[in-house]
C-alpha cells in the first residue's frame, strides 16, 4: 500500500521592533538574562498592556507580501496554559479575528533545467506575544527561567495542509524566510530562534481525500532538520499503519543527532485552551489611510524580482534564484544593471567569481569591498574587448580587490592585460606564425582544422598573451582559407 504525505506548518517570526508587543521594555536578543522585563511583562496584579503599533505595521505588511486580506477589525485573547515560562498563566493572541486571512507563499523547485512554480495556501497570520524562555541543568536537576523573551512580538504564518513532500516544506519554509527579510519585519535567524517552525504531518493512502491523524513536531530550528524530521515521521506512520497499529494525535520533538522524533506529550485540543476576548485591550480599527500608508512603503519582493530578471533582463533561472536569495544580492545586482546593459554579464559575475570569492571568505555582499560601478569597469573592458573576460576573473578582479581605488582601466593597462586587437599588429604575428609552420599549414589544408587552435596559440605566445582571441581568430582563418 503507499501512503502520500500531507504536511503544514506553523512558522513563528519574532518581528524586530525596539519594543515588545504590549511593553515598553527592550526587544533584543542576547541580553543577560531577565533584564529586559518589567511588572507587565511578568503580569504583576493591576497593570494594562499597551499595543504596539509597529508590530501591527509589520504583521500588515507580512499579510500584504502574501497576498491576505487584511483583517480591519482587530480583537486579542487570551489563550491559557501554565507553564513555568508563561509569567501571566496566558498567552495575548488571536484566535477567532486574525490579523491576516488567506495568501499565499509561491515556492520554486527545481524540475529538470528549469524550476516550476507552486503556490502554497495560507490559512491565515496572527499576532501573539512569545513566551519566555526555560533553560533546562544538564542534570535535570533544575530548570532556569528567562523571561527577556516574554512578551517578545510575533506574527504567526499558517498554511493550509497543502504541502506533499519534504522538500516542498523546506521550500516554503526557506521563501518565508526571505520574505521576513525582504521586508525588515525579522532576521529570520532559525539558529538564535527568532523564526522557527512547528511541523504538522499526517498520511494517508494515495488516491483518498480524507486525511490522517495529524502529528506534531515542535520547535524546528533549521531548514534541513525540518526536512529529516519530516522523513522520518513519514517513515515511522506508515511502518505503524503497516504493522496494525495507530497514529495518535500528540506533539512530538526532534533529536537532531539521532535524526528521530521523540513523543513530548498527548496533543491539547483547542479547548483546552480555554479562549476568551482579551478584556485589557480595546479592539483595533485599521484605517484607510494607514493601509496605504504601509502600501506604498512596501518593497520589491523575490518573486517579483525573479520575474522581473527572468523576463525584462533575460538571465538564467538559476541565476535568478541565486541573486534573489538575499534583499541586499538582489540591490547590488540592481545598482550594476543601472550602469549597464549586460545584465547576463552582470549576473554570471555575481553568482559565479563574486560569489566563490564571499563563500571562500565568509563574507556578506554588504562586506565586498568593490561598488556596482567598480564591477561595470570590469563588464565594460570586456565588452569592448579591450580585455578577455578569463583575465578579467582570473587577474584583473584579484588586482582590482587588493587596489580598489584604482580604476580597472589603469590596473589593466599597467599590469598587461589590455588586449592587442589592431589587424596590422596581428596580421604581422599570423604572418610570422604561418610562415614558421609551413608542414603544418599544408596539413590544415588537407584536411586537419583542429590545428586552428594550435595556431591561436603561438599567435598568443608571440604577443605575450596580448592578442584577442576572438580577433586572431578571424584573421587566421581568412590567412589559411
Amino acid at each position: 500500500m503507499k501512503y502520500e504525505i500531507v504536511i503544514g506548518l506553523e512558522v513563528h517570526c519574532q518581528l524586530a521592533t525596539e519594543s515588545k508587543i504590549f511593553a515598553s521594555d527592550t526587544n533584543q536578543f542576547g541580553s543577560e538574562p531577565n533584564t529586559n522585563i518589567s511588572v507587565i511583562t511578568l503580569g504583576h496584579p493591576g497593570v494594562l498592556p499597551k499595543l504596539n503599533k509597529k508590530a501591527v505595521e509589520y504583521a500588515i505588511r507580512m499579510g500584504l507580501a502574501c497576498g491576505c486580506e487584511i483583517n480591519r477589525n482587530n480583537y486579542f485573547d487570551r489563550k491559557n496554559y501554565f507553564y513555568p515560562d508563561l509569567p501571566k498563566g496566558y498567552q495575548v493572541s488571536q484566535d477567532k479575528y486574525p490579523i491576516c486571512k488567506g495568501g499565499e507563499i509561491k515556492i520554486r523547485l527545481k524540475d529538470g533545467k528549469t524550476f516550476k512554480e507552486r503556490a502554497l495556501e495560507l490559512h491565515h497570520i496572527h499576532l501573539e506575544e512569545d513566551a519566555g524562555k526555560s533553560v533546562h541543568d544538564g542534570s535535570d536537576a533544575f530548570t532556569l527561567l528567562d523571561y527577556n523573551r516574554a512578551g517578545t512580538p510575533l506574527v504567526e504564518i499558517v498554511s493550509e495542509p497543502c504541502m506533499r513532500s519534504p522538500e516542498e516544506a523546506g521550500a516554503y519554509l526557506t521563501e518565508i524566510r526571505k520574505i521576513v527579510r525582504y521586508l525588515g519585519i525579522c532576521d529570520g535567524n532559525m539558529e538564535e530562534g527568532s523564526m522557527r517552525a512547528d511541523l504538522n504531518i499526517s498520511i494517508r493512502e494515495e488516491g483518498t481525500t480524507e486525511f490522517g491523524t495529524k502529528v506534531e513536531i515542535k520547535n524546528m530550528n533549521s531548514i534541513r532538520n525540518l526536512q529529516h524530521a519530516a522523513e522520518y515521521e513519514y517513515k515511522r506512520q506508515v511502518a505503524l499503519l503497516e504493522s496494525g497499529g495507530k497514529v495518535i494525535q500528540e506533539t512530538r520533538m526532534f533529536d537532531a543527532d539521532k535524526g528521530q522524533t521523540y513523543s513530548m506529550r498527548v496533543k491539547e485540543t483547542m479547548n483546552d485552551y480555554r479562549y476568551f476576548p482579551e478584556p485589557d485591550l480595546a479592539p483595533l480599527r485599521i484605517s484607510d489611510e494607514w493601509m496605504n500608508e504601509i502600501k506604498s512603503k512596501m518593497p520589491a519582493l523575490p518573486s517579483e524580482l525573479f520575474e522581473k530578471f527572468t523576463k525584462e533582463f533575460g538571465i538564467l533561472e538559476e541565476h535568478a534564484v541565486t541573486i534573489t536569495d538575499s534583499k541586499e544580492m538582489a540591490d547590488y545586482y540592481l545598482e550594476v544593471c543601472k550602469l549597464t546593459q549586460n545584465y547576463k554579464a552582470a549576473s554570471n559575475w555575481l553568482t559565479s567569481t563574486i560569489r566563490g570569492y564571499l563563500n571562500e571568505n565568509s563574507l556578506e555582499i554588504t562586506e565586498f569591498s568593490l561598488k556596482p560601478s567598480q564591477l561595470v569597469e570590469i563588464i565594460s573592458l570586456v565588452d569592448e574587448n579591450k580585455i578577455s573576460s578569463s583575465a578579467a576573473a582570473q587577474k584583473l578582479f584579484p588586482l582590482m580587490l587588493e587596489n580598489p581605488s584604482v580604476s580597472a582601466l589603469k590596473l589593466a593597462e599597467s599590469n598587461n592585460l589590455i588586449q592587442e586587437s589592431n589587424t596590422d599588429t596581428l596580421q604581422a604575428l599570423i604572418n610570422e606564425v604561418l610562415a614558421a609552420n609551413e608542414a603544418k599549414v599544408r596539413e590544415y589544408k588537407s584536411g586537419k582544422k583542429g590545428l586552428l587552435g594550435m595556431f591561436v596559440g603561438e599567435v598568443m605566445k608571440k604577443s605575450k598573451g596580448s592578442a584577442d582571441p576572438k580577433r586572431t581568430n578571424e584573421l587566421l582563418m581568412k590567412a589559411l582559407s
